[in-house]
C-alpha cells in the first residue's frame, strides 16, 4: 500500500551512498494491546524508526526542531496519507485520535510506533465498514429523477459529523459513478456487478496490507513533513527503486503515483513509449488497463500502485491499452483509450535532437537551430573509463553546434520543456559551451559550507544569440543551466516559471547501519544540499522566471515545488564573482518585450490560448455534478461541445515537441518541420521573439561564430 512506485524514475537528483554503518541493540516491546486482526509493528521497524530519526536529525539540510510542532505536522500528514478526501474517518474518530497529535515527537527517538499503528487500525476498521455499506447500497435502486448534486472536490471538505452523514456522501458518490455508466450505455445489472467487483477488489487489497506497508506510510508522513524529497523505502520499494536506476526492465516509460483513488502519471521518461505517444501527460489518471488489442479492460480505480504496475509492465513488443482520464478533465469527464507498445527503457537512449527551422520575418527568411534536450544524460561508466567518445548531453550538443555552423544558422533555441533534470556535471559542462569560463552554480551543505561548480574550459562552441525554452516541468539541472545562461546575460529565457527544485538528495542504504538484522531494512533518500545561482539566489521554490512569460495553465500553488507545504524556502547567499556578457542588452530586451506584450493581447493564437486556460481553470473550480439523469446528460454533452480548453492544456503539457508515435516513417518524412510544430504555440512565439531580437541586434553578432 505504498504511495509511490515508479515504472521508471527520471534522474532528477544526485546520488551518494553512505557505505559505513553500525548495528543497534534491541528495543523494549510496546505494552499497547492489539486486537485480533490489527496490524502491529515489528521489532526491526522500531529500530529503523529510531535509526532514521537519528540520521535526519543529524544530517538533513533542514535542522528542524523535534517538538510538538513537528509532531502535529506528522500527525496531519499521516491522516492525509490515509484519508485525503475525508471519506473514511468521521469527526468523533478525529476527536479521539487527537490524543496522538503531540506524542509522535517523543516516540520517534524511542522507536515507538504506537501512534502510527493505533491510527491505522482504526482506519482499517472504518474502511471495512465503508465496503459493507457500498455493497448494501448497490443492492438498492437509485432514483435518477431526484434533483440532487454531488461535490467531487473534497479538498476543503470537513470531517462528516456522523456515520449517517458519511453514508449520504458515499450514496451520492456511488450514484454518480453508476449514472455516468448508465449514460454511457452500460446496463444496470452490468454496472452493479462491475461496481461490486471494483470495491470487492479494493477490500481485498486492503486486506493484503502488511505491517511494512503501514510503516512506510507513516515514515513518509514523517520524512515529507521535513521536506518533500526526503523519503523512506521499505525493502520491496527499495528493490524497485534500484531496479529502476539500473534501467533494466520493460514498460511504457512513466512514473506512477497513487493520488486518492487514482493511479496517476507523475512523470514521463523522455523518448519512452508514453512520451512519444504525445497522448499521455503528467497528472493524467489511469482508470483501466487491457492486454493486447483484444483484451478486456480491468478497472484499476482504487488499486494500489504496485498492483497496477504489474498489469502495465510486460515483455518488449507487446501491447497494453490504457483508459485515461486526462489531467485537464474534471470528475465525470469522458475517458480516452490509448494503445502503447511496450519497450525496454534505457535512459541513455533518451538523447538530444536537433533540427533547423526557417522563420519568415517579412521578406526575410531566418534560419534557427533548435536543440531539444529531454534530460541531462551522461554515461558515467564511460566517463570513468576515460573513453574518448562516451555518451553525454554536452558532447551531442557540441556536435550539433558544429553542424549548425556549417548550415549557417542565425540564432539558437534550446528547448528544455518537461526536462526534469539529470546529471549536474552535464548542466555545468553544457553551460561551458556558451561561456568562456567561470562559475555555473553554487552548492550549500547543511553545515553552511558553500562551494562553487566551475566551467574551467575557455573553449566556447557558440557565441551567437540564443533562447532557452522552459515550462513548469523544467526542473533541477534544467534550472541550473537556464539560470546560468540568464545570469551571464548569455541568452533570453522564454516560457513559464520553472519547477523550483533546488535541492540535492542522497541515498542511504540502512542495511549498512543494521548489520545484525537477518532481512533487508530499506533505504532512506535524504536532502543534504541546496543549489544557488551564481548571483546568490536559490533556485529552490522560485525556480527560474522567464524574460518572456507565456500564458500558463499551471499555477505555482498547483504544480511545482511551491505546491509542497514542506518545501525548503527560497533564500539568498553571497553572489560569486562573474562577468556578464553583452549579448542581452537591457534596452534591446525592453524593446523586444514591448512587442511581445502587444502580441499577448492581439495575436489570435496567444489570445485564444490564454482564454482557453482561463476557461479551463474555471471549469476545474466547478464543484457540482448533477445526479439527475436529464441534467447530467446535458452536463456531459456540454463538455463534449467545448473541447478547446482541455486540448489546449494537453498540448501545453506535452510541449508540442515531435510527431505522435502512431505516425509511419512515410508520414514523418512527408511532414515539414513547420507542420510538425504547427500546434506548438510556445515554439512559434519563441521564434518570433528571437526574430525580433535579431532585428534589433548588430548584424555581426547575429551569425554562428566558429569554436574558439
Amino acid at each position: 500500500m505504498k504511495k509511490i512506485l515508479p515504472l521508471l524514475i527520471p534522474i532528477s537528483f544526485i546520488f551518494v551512498l553512505f557505505l559505513h554503518g553500525k548495528s543497534q541493540g534491541d528495543l523494549p516491546s510496546s505494552r499497547v494491546h492489539y486486537q485480533e486482526g490489527d496490524l502491529k509493528p515489528t521489532e526491526t521497524q522500531k529500530k529503523v524508526e529510531r535509526l532514521v530519526f537519528g540520521i535526519l536529525s543529524n544530517y538533513h539540510y533542514r535542522k528542524i526542531a523535534v517538538n510538538d510542532s513537528l509532531s502535529s505536522k506528522i500527525y496531519d500528514a499521516y491522516l492525509k496519507e490515509l484519508d485525503p478526501n475525508k471519506v473514511f474517518f468521521i469527526a468523533p474518530d478525529i476527536e479521539d485520535l487527537e490524543k496522538f497529535r503531540f506524542t509522535i515527537d517523543e516516540q520517534l527517538s524511542a522507536g515507538d510506533l504506537t501512534s502510527a499503528f493505533q491510527i491505522y487500525n482504526l482506519y482499517q476498521t472504518r474502511t471495512k465498514e465503508r465496503y459493507a455499506f457500498i455493497n448494501a447500497i448497490l443492492n438498492k435502486p437509485f432514483d435518477f429523477n431526484a434533483d440532487e448534486t454531488y461535490q467531487p472536490n473534497r479538498e476543503k471538505a470537513v470531517w462528516a459529523k456522523s456515520a449517517e452523514e458519511l453514508n449520504d456522501f458515499w450514496r451520492k458518490d456511488i450514484k454518480r459513478q453508476f449514472l455516468d455508466w448508465k449514460i454511457g450505455g452500460k446496463a444496470d445489472t452490468t454496472a452493479v456487478r462491475e461496481m461490486k467487483d471494483r470495491y470487492a477488489r479494493s477490500e481485498k487489497y486492503m486486506a493484503r496490507t502488511k505491517s511494512e506497508d503501514v510503516f512506510q506510510i507513516f515514515m513518509n508522513a514523517y520524512t515529507e513533513s521535513i521536506d518533500p524529497h526526503t523519503s523512506y523505502m521499505i525493502p520491496k520499494a527499495a528493490q524497485e527503486f534500484n531496479k529502476d536506476m539500473a534501467q533494466s526492465f520493460e514498460g511504457i516509460g512513466a512514473t506512477l503515483r497513487l493520488e486518492g483513488d487514482y493511479v496517476t502519471i507523475q512523470d514521463l521518461v523522455p523518448g519512452g513509449p508514453a512520451f512519444r505517444s504525445k497522448l499521455i501527460n503528467p497528472k493524467d489518471r489511469i482508470v483501466g488497463v487491457a492486454q493486447g488489442d483484444e483484451g478486456s479492460f480491468v478497472d484499476v480505480i482504487g488499486w494500489f500502485t504496485d498492483d497496477a504496475v504489474k498489469l502495465i509492465r510486460g515483455p518488449k513488443g507487446t501491447v497494453v491499452r490504457l483508459k485515461i482520464l486526462p489531467a485537464s478533465g474534471v470528475t465525470g469527464s469522458p475517458t480516452s483509450e490509448i494503445r502503447i507498445v511496450r519497450e525496454k527503457i534505457k535512459l541513455e537512449e533518451q538523447t538530444a535532437k536537433k533540427e533547423v527551422l526557417v522563420f519568415n520575418q517579412g521578406d526575410k527568411k531566418i534560419k534557427l537551430g533548435l536543440i531539444t534536450i529531454p534530460m541531462f544524460y551522461r554515461d558515467f561508466e564511460g566517463a570513468r573509463k576515460r573513453e574518448a567518445d562516451f555518451k553525454s548531453t554536452t558532447s551531442d550538443v557540441k556536435r550539433f553546434l558544429g553542424e549548425f555552423k556549417q548550415e549557417g544558422i542565425d540564432a539558437l533555441i534550446v528547448d528544455l520543456r518537461n526536462n526534469g533534470g539529470g546529471s549536474l556535471i552535464e548542466a555545468i559542462d553544457l553551460t561551458g559551451l556558451f561561456i568562456t569560463k567561470g562559475p555555473v552554480v553554487q552548492r550549500k551543505q547543511s553545515d553552511g559550507k558553500i562551494t562553487q561548480e566551475l566551467d574551467r574550459d575557455i573553449e566556447q562552441s557558440y557565441d551567437g544569440p540564443m533562447a532557452i525554452m522552459i515550462n513548469r516541468f523544467s526542473a533541477s539541472a534544467s534550472e541550473i543551466f537556464a539560470a546560468a545562461i540568464q545570469d551571464y546575460k548569455r541568452g533570453i529565457i522564454v516560457g513559464e516559471q520553472s519547477y523550483g527544485k533546488g535541492t540535492v538528495q542522497s541515498v542511504v542504504d540502512l542495511d549498512n547501519y543494521m548489520a545484525n538484522e537477518k532481512e533487508p531494512v530499506g533505504q532512506l533518500k535524504i536532502t543534504l544540499e541546496k543549489f544557488y545561482r551564481i548571483n546568490g539566489s536559490s533556485t529552490q521554490h522560485k525556480g527560474v522566471s522567464p524574460d518572456f512569460a507565456m500564458p500558463s495553465a499551471f499555477s505555482a500553488e498547483e504544480f511545482g515545488e511551491s505546491s509542497q507545504p514542506s518545501a525548503l524556502p527560497w533564500d539568498m547567499i553571497a553572489s560569486t564573482i562573474f562577468t556578464p556578457t553583452l549579448h542581452v542588452n537591457p534596452a534591446v530586451l525592453t524593446k523586444v518585450q514591448s512587442g511581445f506584450n502587444v502580441r499577448l493581447k492581439t495575436k489570435p493564437d496567444l489570445v485564444k490560448l490564454k482564454e482557453d486556460f482561463n476557461r479551463w481553470k474555471k471549469i476545474k473550480e466547478t464543484n457540482s455534478i448533477s445526479l439527475n439523469l436529464t441534467k447530467r446528460k446535458k452536463e456531459l454533452d456540454d463538455q463534449k461541445k467545448k473541447p478547446d480548453e482541455a486540448q489546449a492544456v494537453e498540448e501545453a503539457l506535452s510541449g508540442g515537441a515531435g510527431p505522435a508515435a502512431s505516425e509511419t516513417d512515410a508520414d514523418k518524412k512527408a511532414k515539414s518541420a513547420a507542420d510538425k510544430h504547427a500546434k506548438d504555440v510556445y515554439l512559434k512565439e519563441t521564434q518570433q521573439i528571437v526574430a525580433d531580437w535579431l532585428q534589433a541586434l548588430s548584424p555581426k553578432v547575429a551569425k554562428l561564430n566558429a569554436p574558439k
